[in-house]
């Protein structure tokens, strides 16, 4: 049911300590769920919406009878939902990342197999042949492209198609910064971005990601000499080389590159639809999308953008939790996919990208609009769901390196090589 559903569980239980605390919930338990045995409550993790999630829960209380309360927390999902769960408090519903499903679905969650909407979507989070995760929206990343500013230059209209190749995309390079674009790149120098976004494009390439993370732990991998390593690299040197802070790479602002990106000064930079939020605020050029990051491959990987759900809810399974709750909760996810306010309020309201094919109504941005159009035509590589918490902090300050000409793509592959072999990484087939 899920993209996610045939790897195996690669990585570490990042929340290993909230099962221990959860299995002691019980304890000292309050029993508050019974006066509010009506009360629907929801944990939301997507900070950039909870204006919106409030508002919601107003309407549809006043609309359907039933008191819905939205709360949010700036700590790590895992942390916070223990404490919830410790004190006999779990949320009705909780919005958590998908290695957060992976981690506490067996133990806290609701199958949602017999679910309607379990038909609508190809995102939706199965473990041992039950559903347990909602997905809330689709994210993907790849080349974010300014058409206009290209456009202005070439007086031709961009199509993406033409540029899947990287000698191609070197061309088109060329072609920019002799009609005047003198540098038409930018890279995002946060660790997040190169380590948490770029480089696990390197795993999730590849035929087999699992198999492959387990060669790098095991130590039996060359990544120098492996194909898609190289590719990938490949492409990057040429963002880093056309990069418009390339003297001065590591010091680069996001919102200053971004803004460069919607202004049209600068062409081209990695990162995915979620940057709309950041590109929104500037005087920005209308034609805009994400196409994919160009390589001289043959395994169509050059055709699709990498993502795939990137929130997901789950209803609790607790005692704490009454029966009628957990119908509420099901009615309210129904909600979200089948009816036209539920539609709208994901689309319109949250401006994300449903994930449910039955979720017609036309993507308000246009970044939003290329995910939608690849989701819709198959075209995502699924996401890597267990990346060691700190992956990309570690390997994002030597990407960082590389990305300052600090140290050469042999080096970087090498440091690669060594936190793989001493990650806390851990193996369980489906």
């Amino acid at each position: 049911m899920s993209n996610h559903k045939s790897w195996k569980k690669i990585g570490a239980l990042a929340v290993s300590s909230f099962l221990a605390v959860g299995m002691l919930a019980a304890c000292g338990s309050s029993g508050s769920s019974a006066s509010n045995s009506d009360k629907i409550t929801i944990f939301n993790s997507k900070m950039e919406i909870q204006d919106q999630m409030e508002k919601m829960a107003k309407e549809y209380s006043k609309e359907k009878g039933v008191d819905v309360k939205v709360y949010y927390s700036s700590d790590t999902v895992a942390a916070h939902l223990a404490t919830k769960y410790a004190s006999g408090e779990p949320y009705t519903i909780s919005m958590v990342d998908a290695k957060d499903v992976y981690s506490l679905a067996k133990e806290h969650a609701v199958d949602l197999s017999d679910q309607s909407w379990v038909k609508q979507t190809d995102q939706a989070i199965s473990i041992d042949g039950k559903t347990y995760g909602f997905p809330v929206s689709i994210e993907a990343r790849g080349l974010i492209y300014n058409a206009s500013a290209i456009e202005k230059i070439t007086g031709k209209t961009f199509d993406p198609t033409e540029y899947q190749t990287l000698d191609s995309f070197k061309t088109l390079i060329k072609e920019l910064k002799a009609g005047g674009m003198k540098t038409p790149t930018g890279v995002m120098k946060e660790d997040w971005s190169l380590a948490g976004h770029y480089l696990p494009q390197v795993y999730e390439e590849q035929s087999d990601p699992a198999a492959f993370i387990e060669k790098l732990h095991a130590g039996d991998e060359n990544l120098n000499s492996n194909a898609k390593f190289t590719s990938l690299m490949n492409t990057f040197d040429v963002l880093k080389d056309n990069n418009y802070a390339a003297s001065s790479a590591i010091s680069a602002e996001r919102e200053v590159t971004e803004q460069k990106l919607a202004e049209g000064e600068i062409a081209f930079m990695f990162g995915g639809n979620w940057d709309w939020s950041v590109i929104n605020q500037y005087d920005y050029s209308k034609d805009m999308g994400i196409m994919p990051v160009p390589q001289n491959t043959n395994d169509e990987s050059n055709t699709k953008l990498v993502g795939g759900g990137s929130k997901y809810f789950f209803i609790d399974s607790s005692k704490d939790t009454s029966d009628t709750q957990r119908k509420e909760a099901k009615a309210f996810l129904n909600w979200l996919v089948d009816d036209k306010e539920g539609q709208s309020f994901i689309v319109d309201d949250c401006s994300l990208v449903s994930p449910f094919t039955n979720n017609t109504l036309a993507v308000s941005d246009p970044l939003g609009k290329s995910v939608k159009q690849y989701a819709d035509e198959g075209k995502l590589i699924p996401n890597y769901n267990y990346l060691p918490d700190d992956h990309y902090s570690v390997l994002g300050a030597e990407f960082q390196k590389y990305l300052a000409g600090q140290e050469n793509r042999a080096d970087l592959a090498t440091a690669i090589e060594s936190y793989w072999k001493s990650a806390k990484v851990s193996s369980s087939a489906e």
